[in-house]
């Protein structure tokens, strides 16, 4: 038998669907019921990927004696997190002001009224970890909901307040250099010399603080930015959070040295490390790094995208119940793949004993020099058993801010690496986003099985927009630019705030919450206020927008002396102040590009690390899409590129010496 959840198209609900719980996905149905009934609200949120959403599904909700519990004292509502980032948004800032931490799985329970009153994240089947058993939570709350009502409205009534507090928004500032200055300064107080990256154990990834490191280096020569950036960079790719074999970044290391992570792989992840790697690439010219965003992109390609085009959201940390075992080896194994001698090979240069590194298994990293060609030439064996393991259950919903960050790290990559079959792949996705998950020009959140619903949020619109600005950028195909700025002014008519001059996270039509949506800081994945930010201030300079800039501008007044202050929280919009305190340098090549003194006018601009650098082409036929093609002509018929900067323009050229010679000169400038 199934509950409701059944007809849901999310992989994690669908994963609920045969509990004995009486579960209802969030909908009128159940919050009627509950105000009908009196019942208070059992909301529980997690994900597909979460390791210990899926242990308090085999302990709890799969246990008839808890499940009948539930069904009777509650209305029970499952929610995917990665589908309604709204809701998981507002109760977990509730869960955080009542316990002081969050995470998931998440539980909260909420009066017939959505407002929230007692929550907590994982609860034990048993009283254990100091912590109370899920039995007696949901006694307790059944007990005091029905018992001690006035004391249970007081309580939620304070925290409805604490959410319908604004967030802290500093006033208006000027912004200067000073605060790249001081979110510089701070970053280096955290950076750990010894392993790279930020803090101890766990240890995230923190790819876009990586971005404005390399920009930091850039503006200023900071030699200590760029080694932060690259030996952050270095470290990872050679920790156990990088997938030696198959490519991919799982979620983050548990340790400080990067060498056991928590297995689950996530899209938005390797999407924003594989734009980090590309730029550390353009920057410093390393190999390693080139290498790093090659296999994490071709991971992509042949693990994480549908046949359509749209690219998957997570493969899970667990296969047969134990996390990490389709990653991990043992020598026995090695050996029975690869033979004795090479196997010996192997385990000498990616430390793999009979000890073991990880629970008495091992987890592929390198330790000697020369590892990488060792692996290369094993690499199709090992994969081939690998590939025969039972494989972690890979979430198939197609999120579009998801979707938005990986189609712009594809596209670059297509465009700075010259490959054809990058750029197919990032095409294939921007049809796909368009033909399946845009309705005129509003994006929707999540599509699978064909059907896509839940209408999408600020993170949707902007990621989507930022990741078809660069099809453009890597086409110069004028018809993704148009269909870029019409995402964007929806993005703006629906999302922004004209008052606090910031946006919300929901559309102004959207679902009511008990509050509106308003998160400013990044996370895993940047904020969509700082998507959006950095959208309207590049995009808009770009088209000559000049109500998007105004916006971008105001919200940066706001933000960012918070984000100087506090970098953890704001690695995009740090990014968004660079460009804005910077002087874009704006590129127009004309006639056809594709033609070969084209192309290598366009390869001098992928050898250069230039993150604010504004890039249009055209056919250079007197039919401008944009201002900054406009009077631009193709110079005796053949490919000729523009380059201005600080309203100065450098003589046109087709010769592409000229141009790097240009280039090395600007961006060797710091800029003022």
């Amino acid at each position: 038998m199934t509950n409701r959840l059944a007809n849901e198209t999310s992989p994690y609900l669908l994963e609920h669907a045969e509990n004995p719980v009486d579960w209802y996905p969030w909908g009128e149905e159940a919050l009627a019921r509950a105000r009908a009934e009196n019942l208070p609200i059992l909301l529980s949120i997690g994900y597909s990927a979460c390791h210990w959403c899926h242990v308090m599904a085999r302990e709890s909700f799969s246990d008839p004696e808890v499940a009948e519990l539930m069904n009777r004292s509650f209305v029970c509502i499952k929610v995917d997190r990665e589908e309604r980032p709204d809701l998981d948004q507002v109760y977990m800032r509730a869960v955080q002001g009542m316990t002081g931490s969050g995470g998931w799985p998440m539980t909260v329970f909420l009066l017939p009224d959505e407002t929230p009153f007692f929550g907590g994240t994982y609860f034990p089947p048993t009283e254990r970890f100091g912590m109370p058993s899920f039995r007696r939570v949901l006694s307790a709350v059944r007990e005091a909901f029905t018992s001690r009502p006035a004391e249970v409205r007081r309580t939620a009534d304070q925290v409805r307040n604490f959410l319908a507090r604004p967030m802290p928004e500093a006033t208006p500032q000027p912004i200067t250099q000073g605060l790249l200055d001081e979110a510089y300064a701070r970053l280096s107080n955290d950076y750990d010399p010894a392993h790279g990256g930020f803090g101890g154990a766990p240890k995230f990834p923190q790819p876009m603080l990586i971005e404005f490191l390399l920009r930091t280096n850039l503006r200023t020569g900071e030699v200590q930015a760029l080694e932060m950036a690259t030996k952050s960079l270095e470290a990872m790719a050679a920790g156990g959070i990088y997938d030696q074999l198959g490519g991919g970044f799982h979620r983050y290391a548990v340790d400080e040295r990067w060498l056991v992570p928590h297995f689950e792989k996530m899209l938005y992840d390797n999407a924003l490390l594989a734009r980090a790697y590309l730029d550390a690439w353009q920057r410093t010219g390393d190999p390693l790094f080139k290498r790093i965003v090659t296999q994490t992109v071709d991971f992509v390609m042949t693990e994480m995208t549908s046949k359509g085009g749209g690219f998957y959201s997570s493969l899970d940390a667990d296969s047969q119940g134990e996390e990490g075992r389709y990653y991990v080896w043992t020598p026995a194994e090695l050996q029975a793949a690869l033979g004795k001698v090479d196997a010996a090979e192997v385990a000498a240069a990616f430390d793999v004993s009979e000890k073991g590194n990880f629970e008495g298994k091992n987890i592929l990293h390198p330790v000697k020099p020369g590892a990488h060609e060792i692996l290369d030439r094993a690499r199709s064996r090992l994969l081939e058993v690998r590939s025969a393991r039972v494989r972690p259950h890979r979430d198939e919903k197609v999120l579009a801010g998801w979707n938005g960050l990986m189609l712009r790290a594809v596209a670059d990559a297509a465009r700075v690496l010259d490959r054809a079959d990058l750029a197919l792949m990032a095409i294939k996705n921007a049809r796909f986003l368009l033909d399946h998950m845009c309705e005129g020009h509003r994006m929707r959140r999540s599509f699978k099985d064909g059907r896509a619903t839940i209408p999408g949020f600020l993170e949707d619109q902007a990621a989507t927009a930022d990741g078809l600005l660069a099809v453009y950028q890597m086409t110069l195909d004028a018809s993704w630019l148009s269909v870029s700025r019409q995402l964007v002014q929806e993005m703006v008519d629906c999302f922004w705030d004209a008052d606090q001059q910031a946006f919300f996270d929901t559309a102004a039509d959207h679902e009511n919450l008990i509050v509106r949506p308003k998160d400013v800081t990044d996370n895993a994945i940047p904020s969509g206020t700082s998507i959006a930010v950095d959208l309207l201030l590049r995009l808009g300079t770009l088209v000559g927008e000049e109500s998007w800039i105004e916006r971008g501008q105001a919200s940066l007044a706001r933000l960012a002396p918070t984000a100087a202050r506090a970098p953890f929280g704001f690695g995009r919009l740090l990014a968004a102040l660079d460009f804005q305190l910077a002087t874009p340098m704006e590129m127009a090549i004309v006639g056809n590009q594709r033609a070969e003194a084209g192309r290598a006018l366009l390869g001098v601009l992928s050898q250069r690390y230039l993150p604010n650098l504004l890039l249009a082409g055209g056919a250079g036929d007197g039919t401008p899409a944009i201002p900054l093609l406009e009077h631009r002509d193709a110079i005796d018929g053949q490919p000729t590129a523009y380059l201005c900067q600080a309203f100065v323009c450098r003589a046109p050229t087709g010769n592409a010496a000229v141009l790097a010679a240009e280039l090395d000169r600007l961006s060797a400038r710091p800029a003022t």
